[in-house]
């Protein structure tokens, strides 16, 4: 596993975490909602491509 991944997901969660408190105090919990889901979104994208990668390589070391 690369930590560059760790390092983009720390940067996306800071992200998400100072817009969603942005948007809560300025009354927009909708939105603020909204963002929260699609930085998870983003983040389980990012993971998903890991497992996928991980997997490929599972097959090919064991020729399957």
């Amino acid at each position: 596993m690369n930590v560059d991944l760790i390092f983009k997901i720390a940067a996306v969660g800071i992200i998400v975490a100072v817009l969603n408190q942005l948007l809560i105090r300025s009354g927009r919990e909708e939105q603020a909602l909204m963002t929260t889901l699609a930085g998870l979104i983003v983040v389980l994208m990012m993971v998903i491509q890991q497992i996928s990668s991980l997997f490929d390589i599972i097959k090919s070391t064991f020729s399957l």
